[in-house]
Order: structure tokens, then sequence, then C-alpha cells
């Protein structure tokens, strides 16, 4: 058995004796589905129908535990029969007419103490056969039958709002505005040197080619011209985006009326903050698109805009559309808004370049021609990514400052949770239906209140495994927050253990029960620590590379002083500092290859069905490849607009996963043809922010074989860094 999950079962286990109930279940859940190790899984099984019963989630523990009277296990069985009749006759004695359905039990707050279901159970225990620590004091389960993976449905536990509550202690708003400022700057600085590289190509044109001469305009300085340009396009954002959305996304007003159809509540809450505040009602839009999404621009709050989807408003409650329409109320009043409106007018007209070339392309290029499409399609999609990249920082900030407002504003932060949760299973459910992520999912994604690439996963597998089980990663792992720093949104558990925190203070009972970080091992967290430096091991050699540099300078001065011998005319050069950068990061490279691609053999590889168990480990991180072959059906948009790869998503019967692919030149197909097909993917599974599995081949029935060279293009890139390198090192 791994050893993640022989410590998440003994970290289950412990919370059980312990009485910490739903971090035994968090921690149970996935080990209860898991196929591989019969003793494990019954293990789990028999501690989540005590931990249920014992949380009032009496309807969960008899379905369970009817289960377990099927077991091979003589024990077990007998231990299942008596629970079971003790659980019957509890919930029989214990229900009045007028109590609550059982799966409502759990919807009470501290104040109103839920009927103890388990009060007869009879106990039952493990002794810890890795290392023979008795958890509970019974005898070991052994000789279990075949453990069949357990689905679990989307359970709301619709946890109560707060009727009363103190407002929240104002948050500081310095990094808010210093991260704005520095946003702001790096966009400047990626359009300012775009700009000098393009006008310096057309006079380099210009100059090459005969009877023409370049023009001199083009050889000024665009600092002052840009910076007008962007405090314009500021100024005038609120009116140039809605024409661009109302003219590429079918954007329309609002009507009070719809509105108040779909949520009561909203009007409210818009209506009474505003006049707090002072300002005018903000102008409400909406998109005709069935993804659940929302989103704010403008650049003051008389010039605000608030979108929402058709399928927000069809697919949220009441009260949970009142808390997104808090949150972008949150946005509003700390003016991140009015840079997040400019980076849209920046990158919305590109990526719309990007979405019709590739149009044009599939419809109308034919052999020699499609090329051009394509380049310049993948050309405009890198661009895009690169703008869109400046306010990465910005965007995975600023929703911790809007959530907490909406959840002060509202006095709801479990509607909000409810929200953000239901949000991702929209995304990914709009993505299952068009079997490829829309152009609006992702060109609106930097403002949308959940990333699309966030809820590719999490959306999906809601359906087999519980929310605190698959939010673990987010909210305990150590190394989460350093491998977020190429994502546009906060880990979602993250935001949700700080609202679940703000119900706790504010003394209601959470939606949530997420884990704390000591529900990790001690020996977990080692085995993460070294892994974690094996992953970053390529940046590790850029301080390496330093001070190696240093070393060497040292050591030729110290010679060439002493007279030893004279270099020196080479390292006065002080280049030779980029080729020991380069070196070392090549040594880095290669010391992670062989356990970032480790080989992959049929009998040691995980399939789909174990998809939400793998997730589930909350100590898990990119390097621990995980070995797989799934089966599913290959998503992903069609032809030039996926031409680098850029969305293949793999839907298995366990949930969707992204895809990454290399291409390599010379392949007799190309992933675009194989998107719409059934495929089998081997390759390595990574945990990270997101989850994705880098492909080493992709096979479809007729048993044609895609490659995806990732450890080829790893060795390139470090053969290429060293011999780099050394060629300046030596050379000066």
């Amino acid at each position: 058995m791994p050893s993640h999950a022989k410590s998440s079962l003994e970290a289950g286990l412990v919370a059980l004796k312990q009485g910490n109930y739903q971090t035994a279940i968090a921690q149970l859940e996935p080990l209860a589905s898991h196929q591989g190790n019969e003793t494990a899984s019954l293990q789990a099984r028999v501690g989540l129908v005590m931990a249920y019963a014992r949380s009032g989630e009496v309807r969960k523990a008899i379905a369970l535990c009817q289960t377990l009277t099927d077991s091979q296990n003589p024990k077990v069985q007998e231990w299942a029969k008596t629970a079971l009749v003790h659980l019957t006759k509890s919930k029989t004695k214990r229900r009045k007419p007028d109590d609550p359905p059982v799966n409502q039990v759990s919807q009470q707050t501290p104040a109103q103490p839920r009927p103890n279901y388990a009060s007869a159970l009879p106990s039952v225990g493990f002794q810890n056969s890795y290392n023979g620590q008795n958890l509970t004091g019974n005898p070991l389960i052994s000789n279990t039958g075949y453990a069949k993976t357990k689905e679990f449905g989307v359970y709301w536990r619709q946890a109560k709002r707060a009727k009363v509550w103190q407002p929240l202690q104002k948050p500081g708003l310095i990094p808010l505005r210093l991260l704005a400022a520095g946003t702001f700057m790096a966009l400047f600085w990626v359009l300012r040197e775009l700009l000098k590289f393009a006008v310096g190509t057309i006079n380099l044109t210009l100059v090459k080619l005969p009877y023409l001469e370049p023009v001199q305009l083009l050889y000024r300085d665009p600092t002052p011209l840009l910076f007008t340009v962007l405090f314009i396009a500021i100024a005038i954002s609120p009116w140039l985006l809605d024409w661009l959305l109302g003219e590429f996304y079918g954007q329309r007003e609002l009507s009070k009326d719809i509105l108040h159809n779909h949520s009561r509540e909203t009007p409210r809450v818009l209506h009474r903050y505003c006049q707090q505040r002072h300002w005018p009602s903000p102008q409400l839009r909406i998109l005709p698109t069935a993804a659940p999404i929302a989103f704010t621009y403008g650049n003051l709050p008389r010039n605000a805009r608030i979108v929402v989807s058709q399928g927000l408003l069809e697919q949220l409650a009441d009260d949970e559309i009142a808390t997104i329409y808090a949150a972008q109320l949150g946005q509003i009043s700390y003016k991140d808004f009015v840079l997040m409106s400019l980076m849209l007018l920046v990158t919305l007209p590109i990526y719309k370049i990007y979405q019709q070339v590739s149009v044009w392309g599939n419809t109308t290029a034919k052999g020699i021609w499609h090329w051009p499409f394509t380049i310049v399609s993948s050309f405009t999609y890198g661009l895009w990514c690169v703008l869109t990249g400046t306010a990465l920082l910005y965007s995975r900030l600023r929703p911790y400052y809007s959530d907490r407002l909406a959840a002060e504003i509202t006095g709801n932060p479990n509607g909000l949770i409810r929200a953000l949760l239901k949000i991702t299973i929209g995304i990914a459910a709009d993505i299952q239906k068009t079997e490829f992520t829309s152009w609006q999912l992702e060109s609106l994604n930097l403002l949308l209140p959940v990333s699309y690439q966030q809820s590719v996963t999490l959306g999906s597998v809601a359906g087999h495994l519980n929310f605190e089980s698959m939010l673990m990663w987010d909210s305990i792992n150590p190394y989460r927050r350093w491998l977020t720093l190429n994502n546009t949104h906060p880990l979602i558990g993250d935001r949700i253990d700080r609202l679940c925190e703000i119900a706790r203070r504010w003394h209601i009972d959470p939606e949530l029960h997420l884990a704390s970080q000591q529900s990790l091992s001690q020996q977990a967290l080692t085995v993460t620590r070294q892994s974690f430096l094996l992953q970053i091991a390529p940046f590790l050699g850029v301080p390496l590379g330093l001070v190696f540099a240093g070393l060497i300078w040292l050591a030729w001065q110290t010679a060439f002083t002493l007279k030893f011998i004279n270099l020196k005319w080479i390292y006065e050069d002080w280049s030779f500092v980029t080729g020991c950068l380069l070196i070392c990061f090549s040594i880095g490279m290669v010391i992670r290859m062989n356990s970032f691609f480790p080989d992959i053999k049929a009998n040691s590889v995980q399939t789909e069905e174990q998809l939400p168990y793998l997730l589930a480990n909350p100590s898990s991180i990119p390097i621990d490849s995980i070995k797989v072959r799934f089966v599913g059906k290959l998503l992903g948009r069609p032809g030039i607009s996926n031409a680098l790869a850029q969305d293949l998503i793999l839907q298995s019967s366990t949930g969707l996963v992204k895809l990454h692919h290399v291409s390599w030149l010379g392949q007799p197909i190309y992933h675009q043809e194989l998107i719409g097909r059934q495929v089998t993917v081997t390759g390595w599974l990574r945990r990270g922010a997101t989850p994705w599995i880098d492909i080493h081949t992709l096979q479809i029935q007729s048993g044609k074989t895609l490659n995806s060279p990732h450890p080829i293009w790893s060795t390139v890139i470090a053969v290429a860094a060293q011999a780099w390198g050394a060629y300046i090192f030596l050379t000066g």
C-alpha cells in the first residue's frame, strides 16, 4: 500500500478515536472507494460507518453499513448486521413526525444539538498492521472480498447563515494597492517592449527594401504615448467593453424583474449596500451562456457593470446568487475592477483575433495555406497568454478581499461556499456538454469567480467524492501556494477555508469541515519536503549557479594574484556568470528527470476508477509521478485553434482531467485528429493546483498511437542549456 494511503488511514482512524468526525470522514472516504488494498478499504468503510453515525449522517451510515453485510469477512459481516439493527432502531426511536429529514440533520447549528444516532452502535476498531500500533484496541480485520468503488452524490449540508453578526476587521489594503501598481507597470512594460519590437521590425524591413526609407517617427520613445493611451483606455473602458461584449458574446441588459424572479435577495443587497455608500446602483448585464460565470467592469462605482450568465441564474439558489453579486460589489468597493477592466480591454481583442483566425483557417485553409493560419493563430494565442500573465499575482489576491466583503454584506459565508462549488460543477458540466473549453470561459477567465482550470477536475469529480476530501490538498498541502504561481485564481479550498473560519467566528456551522494541517503525519511532511526540493531542482540551480560563479571568480582572482595562472582576461567578462547559471539549471533538470518521468509498466499503472482517490492525497505534489492508463473520450477545440494542444481534456468515467502534450515533427497523426474519439491515455498524473496528466502515449481503438515525448524534450532542454552555458563559460 502506498505510504500516503497508509498515512491517510492512520490519520482517519486517529481522528475517529478523538471524536473529530468530519476530519475522519475526509480522510477515510477516498480509501473506502479504493480497490487496490481490500484490507485498508474495509477498515476505512467500517470507520466511515461510525464517523457518519456519530456526526448525525445516519442515512449514509445505514447505506454503507448495508454494503458491509455482504462482506466475505465473517467478523465484519457480523458487526455490520448488529450495527445496522442499532442504527435502524435509533433512527426510528429518535425521529418524530415533525423532525427534519435525516439528510438535513447536519444543517443544524451548534446551538441545536444533533441526536446521537450512534449511541448504541457497537464499537469496532483496528490494529494498524503497518506499524503495530493499536489505534482503537480491537482485532485486525482482514481477508475481505472485492471492494467495489463507491460513488458519493453531491451532498449539500445547507448550513445556515448568520442572523446577527459582528463586522469583520477591515483588511489591510496596502498589498492590494502595491500589487495593482506593479501589475500596471508590468502590463505597460510588456506592451512597450512589444511595440518597440514591432516598429523596429518595420523600420528594419524598410531599410532592407530598395527605394524605401525608414519612418523617423517610429524611432521615437513610445513611453509617453503608451501611458496616454492606457489612461484613455481606462477612462472609456466601460463603453468600449459594452460594445465588445455585446458584439462578440451577445451581452444585453438584465432587467431587475428577471433578476428578482431568480433571486429576491439580490436586489435588496444591491440597494442596501449602494445606498450606504451613496452609489448609484450598478448597471446589470447578462450573457446568454450556459456556464455559470460572473464578473464586473468599469472605472468608477457609477460606471460599474455587473455581468452574470444565464447559467449562473439557473444553477444557483436565491441566496447563493446574492453572495456572488455581493462579491462583485466587493470588487467595486476595493476598486480592483478598474485594473481588471483595462486587462480585459487589452486582451480581449487579441483573443478574438486568435479565435477568428482559427475559425477561418479551419473552414477555408487547405494544403500549404493551412500553415500561415496556424502560425498566426498560435502567435496571437501566445501573445494573449503573455499579456494575461502580467496580472496573475493580482488576480490571485483580489478574490480574498471580495469573498470577505461578500460574507460581511450578506452574513452568509456558507451561501458563498455553495455558490463557488456550484460554479465549478456548472463549468465542468458545460465543458462536458460542448466537448471543449468555450471561447467565453477562456477569454474571460481572469475576471471569473472561479477559474475554468480549477473547475475541470473538481467540478466533474464532485459526484464521486465529497468536497472535504477533494479540497484537502488545497487546505493542508504545505507547498500548495508555491504550486499556484502560474494560476489565475487562488486555491478554492484555501478560499473556502477562510469562509469557514468566518462562519465559525459568527458561531454558525460551516458548510464544509476541512481538515487542518495537523492531519498530515510528520513522516508525510518529511517526504513532501524532500519531494519539493526535487521538484524545484532546476530552479535551485539559479542561486547555486550564483554561488558557483562567485567561487570561480574568487579562485581565478586568487590564482592571478599569486601568479599561478593568468586567465583573468577571460573572467573579466562577467558573462561567465550566465554560463554558470545555465550549467546549474541543466544539472537540476537532469537530477529531476528520472523522478519526473519514471518508467511506465503495465502492472504498475492506475486506472481511471482510482482518479478520485489519487486526487485526495493531501501530501502529493507534481514530482510524485503517478503512472496511469486512463480510458475515455478526448475533448478539446478542433483544428488550428488547438495547434499548441492548449485545450486537451480527457473525459473518463470518473471525471475530467487536463492533458499536457508536446508535439514532435514528423509524427504520423496529430492530436487534433483524435478529438472526439475514444482514447487510451498512458502517462504521469500530477497533483498540483490544477491536476493534469503528462501524456506518454495516446492510443485510439484502431491501434494508432500518438507519442508525446516529454522526457525527450526535457533532455533536449537540459543538453542545450549545458552546451550554451559551457560555451559562455569558456569563451566569456
